[in-house]
């Protein structure tokens, strides 16, 4: 048996695996690549060589960069600045959230853009009386077509580029997906807006997200913070100033604390004198602290629980677990536990302790006050449980937070690199990704765990695949079939063929997996049709973003599948008019911009 019956025999296997689902698709692809090992297709350094592609490094820094966007709040800043200006009417709304969607799509891939605006989607659908099930879809879809706005947007427009270079095209343009992206947003926006209350259903969650944005807030709302915290500015005469925040006596004011010192620009100082123009941030009774803001020459204003979360630090709810080691320890408003950390109340049983001391027991609540980077710390805390993880509560409720515009101004360089051709994708990716960590942006750990090694062992296990259908002849076997199918001098029912074939094995298998896949038989195709290859690939790349009609298409269908309440059946009855509308974009925009 020839090398080419060989590699399409493994194809075929690889698809019914991909369809049967029953095994993870980064093990089917894998499979794949001991498969032409074993079957002697490609050599053992060929099997191997997917990992080392450019291609794969360029898709992992990307997820790298992605993480220090979302993990500053750029975000969450975002999407906040347009609900502010879109209103509560549904359809702007819905307007605003995906046009959103689809610009973070092509800056941060469609399923960190998904990632990080769903639980602001639901909580705005629940606010404005609408069931998530009715916005959730049409932004994964909004997101599916912004990823063509950029070649950074998926995976998928680096291979198509990737390919044209290889069949000698050259490659496509950083923006020049945009051609037909900006016509496919713009399209399936109007197509939610107007037909999505006809075609979605009206489910809600079984249980919905928590509404971390509020944090503060409901915290607010379930603790008795009876005393209430006070920021106290130091005036030019305070006899306060020089003096460190451990260095202020306030034992003439019982109950009274410093809970920290900020800036005017309410960021945290520490270790540092006080100066004109610092705030204190105080907690105890009011009469106390009024004489201490007499005495001490200090101008006062309540503040609320949320000014207490800023980009240095924030407020946590934690519960005192089974067998802590905190079991019979003695807490009290005020009190602080080793350097940076303050408890702010104590609860029992639902109920407020108020300022007594209080000996800690099992199911304890603690409201606890500091620096983010120490409440990460309780994370790993096996004597504590916190309610909610700190690393989220501070992406959601502090927009645009500590390096956010190291962030941006990271990802803006990488879109310049790649925009001019500067540099390879690869490298342009690999020095962001570097410049995210050296800065401190991301943490070393933190950019280990952003990359999705799933969708990297996916890609460098299934690329050799995708060369030895095209090296063994197996591409050109296809190919010949859908030529004989199509016909010579008939470039629109070839690119019909294409997209259909595309776009249906792009609903059971990755995106990413099937363009692998078609790419080097659309390669071979046109070439046997006597058809420009770019004209073809970024038909491919049009129809394998659209995985629009079942939920295990893409991570983004299966992420908003449990918070709508959807049913597998649910997505293709808006994702077929939502298809039909790419199908004609591709056929009547494509051929216009890339000739035959």
């Amino acid at each position: 048996m020839d090398d080419g019956t060989l590699s399409l025999i493994i194809l075929g296997l690889a698809v019914v695996l991909f369809v049967w689902n029953r095994l993870p698709v980064d093990v089917v692809a894998v499979l794949v690549a001991l498969a032409l090992w074993a079957t002697g297709v490609l050599g053992f350094t060929e099997v191997l060589a997917g990992f080392g592609d450019p291609v794969v490094i360029f898709i992992a820094t990307l997820f790298v960069v992605s993480e220090g966007v979302d993990s500053t709040g750029v975000t969450a800043w975002a999407g906040q600045k347009i609900v502010t200006y879109a209103g509560t009417t549904r359809s702007r709304l819905l307007i605003a959230v995906t046009a959103l969607c689809a610009v973070l799509s092509a800056l941060i891939t469609l399923n960190g853009a998904v990632a990080a605006l769903l639980p602001l989607v639901v909580m705005l659908a629940l606010r404005i009386g609408q069931p998530p099930s009715r916005m959730l879809m049409p932004l994964t879809f909004a997101g599916s077509a912004g990823s063509l706005l950029m070649l950074t947007g998926t995976p998928v427009n680096i291979i198509v580029s990737e390919t044209a270079r290889d069949a000698g095209a050259g490659y496509f343009s950083f923006f020049s997906f945009a051609v037909v992206g900006v016509p496919l947003v713009v399209g399936t926006i109007a197509i939610s807006v107007l037909l999505g209350p006809k075609l979605l259903p009206a489910t809600r969650p079984a249980h919905p997200a928590a509404d971390l944005a509020v944090h503060a807030h409901t915290l607010d709302q379930h603790y008795d913070l009876r005393d209430g915290f006070y920021r106290l500015r130091v005036r030019e005469l305070s006899p306060l100033l020089g003096l460190g925040a451990s260095e202020v006596d306030l034992t003439p004011y019982p109950g009274v604390v410093i809970v920290g010192v900020q800036d005017g620009q309410g960021r945290n100082r520490t270790d540092t004198a006080i100066g004109v123009g610092d705030v204190l941030v105080v907690t105890g009774p009011r009469e106390q602290v009024s004489s201490l803001t007499t005495d001490s020459l200090l101008a006062v204003s309540m503040l609320p629980v949320d000014d207490l979360l800023t980009r240095d630090s924030g407020v946590v709810e934690a519960v005192v677990p089974p067998r802590s080691a905190l079991v019979g320890e003695t807490v009290f408003p005020g009190m602080h536990r080793g350097r940076d950390l303050v408890i702010i109340a104590v609860q029992r049983m639902g109920k407020d302790r108020g300022s007594r001391p209080t000996e800690l027991a099992e199911g304890d609540a603690i409201l606890v006050h500091g620096p983010w980077t120490v409440l990460d710390e309780l994370s790993r805390d096996r004597d504590i449980l916190l309610v909610d993880s700190p690393e989220l509560v501070r992406r959601q409720a502090v927009p645009w937070g500590p390096k956010a515009s190291i962030a941006v101004a990271v990802l803006a360089a990488m879109v310049v690199l790649l925009a001019t051709g500067a540099v390879p994708p690869a490298m342009a990716g690999l020095l962001a990704a570097t410049a995210m960590v050296l800065t401190k942006v991301v943490g070393p750990r933190q950019a280990y765990r952003a990359i999705s090694w799933q969708i990297v062992v996916l890609i460098g296990s299934l690329i050799p695949l995708s060369g030895a259908i095209r090296s063994s002849g197996g591409a050109d076997r296809i190919a010949d079939l859908i030529v004989d199918a199509v016909g010579p001098g008939r470039p629109y029912l070839l690119l019909l063929a294409l997209f259909l074939l595309t776009a249906a094995l792009g609903q059971m298998v990755s995106n990413t997996a099937t363009v692998l896949i078609i790419a080097p038989i659309a390669v071979a195709a046109a070439q046997g049709t006597g058809t420009a290859v770019k004209p073809v690939l970024m038909l491919i790349a049009v129809a394998g973003a659209a995985s629009l009609l079942t939920p295990i298409s893409t991570p983004a269908n299966m992420m908003i599948m449990s918070p709508a309440g959807y049913r597998f059946g649910d997505y293709w009855k808006l994702g077929v008019v939502v298809l039909g509308w790419w199908l004609l974009v591709a056929l009547v925009v494509v051929p216009l911009v890339w000739p035959f």
